[in-house]
């Protein structure tokens, strides 16, 4: 699962990073807790703007068929196991992809005695999520959302944590994701690529993500909070 997530780029380097057209602009804060239901920065194909575009969409997909955009509080996630053949994301998945660029994300590991350690999952240069988004419009109301692709987490050490996390595709991988060019299936929803596991940073961070209020930098700095023995290795 992948509930929270940091993004401190800034709108215009992102657009340079992916070679896109920004429609953010300065719309677009830094955010270290990036929450369900909150505006944050995609890249996808619009056929309006014949292109690729960097966009700002809400946090939690809402499928055209919804009565109301509630329903994205619970559709922030997608497995990639059941992504091609569920109602709610088979359509987005075959025409509507989209990347999601991030810092890293937090994952909670449940304590022995009680309560949850929050753990920031990061890599230098960031991480890129692969996701899917959908248009919702009722009368004069428009909602862009997308929602972020899950998979079995890799290695033992991120398994400790969660025993899921994010789709990371790979720069080489971003045209197939967006429809920029032909794969199949199994090549779309083959999985990070096995190195990850290697290149991934875990820090041991403070619980002040835990509040959507909370935001800033401080949030992915890591703690040596107490907590007791350890089981996750090297850490």
């Amino acid at each position: 699962m992948c509930g929270r997530y940091a993004n401190s780029k800034s709108s215009a380097s992102m657009a340079a990073l992916f070679e896109v057209e920004d429609l953010i602009g300065g719309e677009w804060s830094p955010s270290w807790n990036i929450a369900p239901t909150s505006p944050a920065p995609v890249v996808r194909r619009s056929k309006s703007r014949d292109g690729t575009v960097l966009e700002s969409a809400r946090w939690g997909l809402i499928p055209p068929w919804a009565s109301d955009p509630g329903i994205g509080t619970r559709m922030f996630n997608a497995r990639i196991e059941t992504v091609a053949t569920s109602k709610a994301y088979r359509r987005p998945f075959a025409a509507r992809r989209a990347l999601v660029p991030a810092d890293g994300w937090y994952e909670w590991r449940k304590l022995p005695g009680g309560g949850k350690q929050p753990y920031f999952f990061t890599r230098p240069g960031g991480v890129v999520f692969a996701g899917l988004w959908e248009s919702w419009n009722r009368g004069d109301a428009s909602l862009l959302s997308f929602t972020i692709l899950t998979c079995p987490a890799m290695g033992e050490a991120m398994e400790s944590v969660h025993d899921r996390m994010p789709y990371i595709l790979p720069p080489e991988r971003f045209s197939a994701w967006l429809g920029e060019e032909d794969a199949d299936e199994a090549e779309l929803l083959a999985g990070p690529e096995p190195t990850v596991p290697e290149e991934l940073e875990i820090r041991k961070v403070g619980r002040a993500v835990g509040r959507t209020g909370n935001d800033g930098p401080d949030l992915i700095r890591p703690v040596d909070a107490p907590e007791g023995p350890s089981t996750l290795p090297g850490l």
